[in-house]
């Protein structure tokens, strides 16, 4: 399982233009946490502190502890709205997760061996990433932090599938869950040719 994080937030008792953009103004941001079967909750978070941890890989794909009041709530982070031209978070979403259900993530793809790579190395061909990530199914216990893929012993004109992916137990690739025709078994990662060789 990857790593916890844990975000301090307040409840926000009302809502609206001018109380969101005065939470903005004095350094938090807006947020909503829902699922679970409870009711939807507004919250503000320290702008700083969401910021920072939005700049670790591992946060978008951890299960986060969310500290509303003294009262801990696991959940995901679902979204985040950017200012369009400044480097503020204007907005975020978190769902709830329970630990006997499965979750669904977007996990990000790390390609270890690729100074090693076959194809690349010995046959002189060029190492082209087709997904930087994937889509899992888990339950929240078994989260991985990332997806690692070994492109080391890969040949020229050779590929990588989403079914040559070796995950860690418990872990299912959302795409081939239900596709028995293999429809979804989409290329990862290849070694092309390079031109004129």
């Amino acid at each position: 399982m990857s790593e916890q994080f844990e975000l301090i937030a307040r409840v926000r008792a009302r809502s609206g233009t001018s109380l969101v953009r005065r939470l903005r103004r004095e350094g938090d941001v807006p947020a909503v946490l829902y699922g679970g079967g409870k009711p939807n909750i507004s919250i503000a978070i320290n702008h700083d502190v969401l910021f920072h941890s939005l700049e670790e890989e591992r946060f978008h794909s951890a299960v986060i502890i969310i500290n509303t009041d003294g009262v801990k709530e696991q959940a995901i982070l679902r979204d985040v709205q950017r200012h369009p031209h400044r480097a503020n978070i204007l907005h975020a979403d978190f769902q709830r997760v329970d630990q006997s259900k499965p979750i669904v993530m977007t996990m990000p793809i790390h390609f270890e061996g690729e100074e090693e790579c076959v194809g690349v190395r010995i046959d002189g061909g060029m190492l082209s990433h087709l997904m930087n990530t994937v889509e899992v199914t888990c339950l929240p216990k078994d989260l991985p932090e990332r997806i690692e893929v070994d492109v080391s012993e890969l040949r020229k004109n050779e590929s990588l599938h989403l079914s040559d992916i070796r995950l860690p137990s418990g872990v299912e690739m959302t795409a081939l869950m239900y596709d028995e025709s293999h429809d979804h078994d989409l290329a990862v990662v290849t070694v092309l040719p390079r031109k004129g060789g």
